[in-house]
């Protein structure tokens, strides 16, 4: 077979021609076949669109029967269309009817054709339809001929991604448009509305310019923007922040050895010399990589995906000049998709108008799933490949309850999830009911329900709660949102907004809990192997006396003439505490000399969530004046699981007979001292772990607002010496270490206990 006449480049010019004439969509794409079998040599030209069914259906042809148009389909791997649609590779056959995917059609009459070529049309890496070429010679197609029918199909895809042909077929949707579900795990509970308003993190560069008008000009585009990649790469590598070992160095050293692939560089140079610009280049090219690594088995090699798909984006962003996404302007009813985030960038949204979170990655115990849970947005993460699923403006419902996303729904499945909301309405509505009601067990214990916040905004859900107090304000979500550190006269008026909110009721303060995967964004964070074991909380507070001290300042001040109770997080030894306590005691004394108002009554409390205080309980209550267990990392540390590592962070179950000892530990030294003891972790926070916890003899609970009026109901039915005594008898009898879950779910459901 001759050389296509004119090559790429004069393919691609007729195309725009033929995509810019004023006629209907069907006369259009019949005008591109001819088009293409023209500058290919071809006898035989057909496209293949996939339905919403997932079958492929002919929607044009140049040399096979007219008739066959819109009748001949082929299912999902079925015949060489259907095998190309599954692989998203191309095939080239020099005698297509002797493979064994051969499937013939009569209606199409192309049984005297031999040669077959034929290339998936991909928009991000989503398979929406095949392109087709066949001759009657049994003849082998060149490099530079597939190379050609890619670059055209890239156009064909853009064509059918824009939805102009779906009204030639009942039935057909754009591939990448039609309705998905897909399963993720819970991290916050509710159902969140966003319909229409699927807002991206990280808003991939919509590439709208294909056709290059000057080649030469587009290869030097690409190579000064691959030069520029690679430099700013390089420096990211060498700068001091990561200069040190650590899993950040390793990602940033895969995209590096990305950046210098000249197979890459080859591909996308090949790809603009077909006549693409080198946009359109680089979209290619990483639309081919993600439909094959989205194939493949090996977990290792789906997730490089995402360093392809951080260069790429990188490349995009160098190419059209921008600098990089943040949060904008958003719609009413958002859903925020992103493949992970921070807590602090979740806060960087309009809080107003932000209605749910899907994640690629995070699981419920991340910082950002806890903050999620204290904003009251309901959000799923582990959703895979969630940010190319969706485009921004796309309808999409997230249960955060069980963790569903429902990308573009159906009118059916809108309905029936608006149907869900209004029972879960209703249920609040009953938990509202129970709001004035004492928190007392019915043999009469009182079980103390309160509020875990980090804003002043959080404050409100006390009366619509009738939660008791705050067990545990978080206040490092105020430095995370500023854009840098807050002055100690900033930090006293939130603190004083808070008290006067609180009225009358307790809040427990916890100093700053920095460090770990909570990064303020004006502080420079050191590069470690394991942050979560590193400097971070009370570390850094000691480290850094005039941070901790600044705030303590800030807290007495503000809580002059009233009770005050500041918590320690990540206290590990008693000396560590009491190095605190004398720090809050100069402060004290400093104000006193300078005439100020000290707090009424000043009471000093540990969170215990690192193991080594389990072995130092009795000293450890007798030092401080409460105690509170942060069950979320004490987890963490007990069984050695990175609550952060989507393959771990499940490998233990809080309710197992380990954790429940360890928890039993804490109660009963505490008790048996006489020092108050709560959980503020997110256990306290769901009705069966809750029941466990009274059970093991914990009396006050902190949780967020959403969990109040479940856990209340439960408490409300619950005979607390029943629980104590199953608790103790169940755990006397389990040997294995293994999970009671089973057993207190039985225990409520034949006492009536809801859970």
């Amino acid at each position: 077979m001759p050389a296509a006449p004119g090559g790429p480049r004069l393919l691609l010019r007729r195309l725009r021609e033929a995509m810019a004439e004023p006629v209907g969509a069907q006369a259009r794409l019949d005008r591109i076949v001819v088009i293409i079998a023209a500058n290919m040599v071809a006898e035989v030209c057909s496209v293949y669109v996939m339905r919403d069914d997932g079958t492929m259906e002919l929607f044009a042809t140049e040399g096979l029967n007219r008739e066959a148009v819109h009748l001949t389909t082929m299912r999902a791997g079925e015949g060489l269309v259907g095998l190309i649609a599954a692989t998203a590779e191309p095939l080239s056959l020099s005698d297509a009817q002797s493979h064994p995917a051969y499937s013939y059609r009569p209606e199409t009459g192309e049984e005297i054709y031999h040669a077959f070529l034929g290339v998936p049309l991909l928009r991000a890496g989503n398979t929406l339809g095949v392109l087709v070429v066949q001759n009657r010679t049994y003849r082998v197609y060149s490099e530079e001929e597939i190379e050609a029918l890619q670059t055209t199909a890239m156009v064909l895809a853009e064509m059918i991604a824009s939805g102009e042909l779906q009204a030639l077929s009942p039935g057909t949707v754009n591939a990448s448009r039609r309705p998905l579900a897909q399963a993720g795990v819970p991290l916050a509970d509710g159902v969140g509305l966003g319909l229409g308003h699927v807002v991206l993190h990280e808003p991939r560069i919509v590439v709208k310019n294909l056709i290059a008008e000057n080649v030469e000009r587009e290869v030097t585009r690409l190579e000064t923007a691959i030069a520029e990649v690679r430099s700013a790469i390089d420096d990211l590598v060498e700068r001091g922040d990561v200069a040190g070992a650590g899993e950040h160095r390793e990602v940033l050293e895969t995209v590096r050895m990305f950046a210098h692939d000249q197979g890459w560089l080859r591909r996308m140079r090949e790809a603009v010399l077909s006549g693409l610009t080198a946009e359109a280049a680089v979209e290619r090219v990483q639309s081919d990589n993600r439909a094959r690594m989205l194939r493949q088995s090996d977990p290792y090699l789906r997730e490089r995906l995402h360093d392809l798909d951080d260069l790429a984006n990188r490349l995009l962003r160098q190419l059209v000049g921008h600098a990089g996404a943040g949060p904008g302007a958003m719609p009413e009813n958002a859903i925020l998709v992103a493949r992970s985030m921070g807590p602090a960038a979740l806060l960087d949204y309009d809080r107003a108008r932000l209605r749910g979170v899907v994640l690629e990655e995070g699981g419920p115990t991340s910082h950002i799933a806890i903050v999620a849970r204290a904003l009251g947005i309901p959000a799923v993460g582990e959703v895979a490949n969630a940010t190319a699923l969706v485009e921004s403006g796309d309808a999409i419902i997230v249960d955060g309850a069980t963790g569903e996303v429902q990308i573009r729904p159906g009118p059916e499945v809108e309905a029936a999830y608006a149907e869900k909301a209004r029972l879960r309405a209703r249920r609040q509505e009953q938990y509202r009911a129970l709001r004035d009601l004492p928190s007392l067990t019915r043999d009469g214990v009182p079980i103390s329900l309160q509020l875990n916040a980090g804003l002043l905004v959080d404050l409100s859900h006390l009366q619509e709660t009738g939660a008791e107090g705050i067990g545990l304000f978080r206040t490092e979500l105020q430095f995370m949102v500023a854009e840098r550190m807050p002055a100690a006269a900033e930090q006293q008026v939130l603190y004083e907004a808070v008290f006067a909110a609180a009225g009358d009721l307790p809040v427990t303060v916890r100093t700053l809990d920095i460090g770990g995967d909570k990064i303020l964004p004006y502080m420079k964070a050191p590069e470690e192997e394991n942050p979560a074991l590193g400097w971070r909380a009370i570390r850094i507070g000691l480290d850094r006396p005039g941070l901790l001290r600044m705030q303590l300042r800030a807290l007495l001040k503000a809580a002059g003439g009233r009770p005050l109770r500041i918590m320690f997080p990540m206290v590990a030894t008693v000396e560590e505490f009491v190095r605190a306590k004398a720090i809050v005691e100069r402060e004290k004394a400093h104000l006193a000399r300078h005439g100020h108002p000290l707090p009424a009554d000043c009471r000093l409390g540990v969170m215990v969530e690192v193991p080594s205080l389990l072995f130092q309980m009795d000293e450890i209550a007798a030092a401080a004046d409460f105690l509170s267990v942060g069950s979320n990392d004490l987890m963490q540390f007990l069984f050695a699981v990175d609550r952060e590592n989507r393959q771990v962070a499940d490998r233990f179950d809080p309710l197992c007979a380990a954790a429940l000892r360890a928890f039993r530990i804490i109660a009963e030294r505490a008790n048996a001292a006489g020092t108050p003891v709560s959980v503020c972790g997110e256990i306290g926070g769901r009705p069966l772990e809750a029941m466990a916890l009274i059970g093991l003899g914990y009396r006050a609970l902190s949780m967020s607002p959403a969990a109040i009026g479940p856990v209340k109901a439960m408490v409300l039915s619950l005979d607390a010496g029943a629980i104590g005594a199953f608790l103790e008898a169940e755990l006397a009898r389990t040997g294995d270490g293994a999970s009671l879950r089973p057993a207190l779910a039985a225990f409520a459901e034949a006492h009536g206990i809801p859970v």
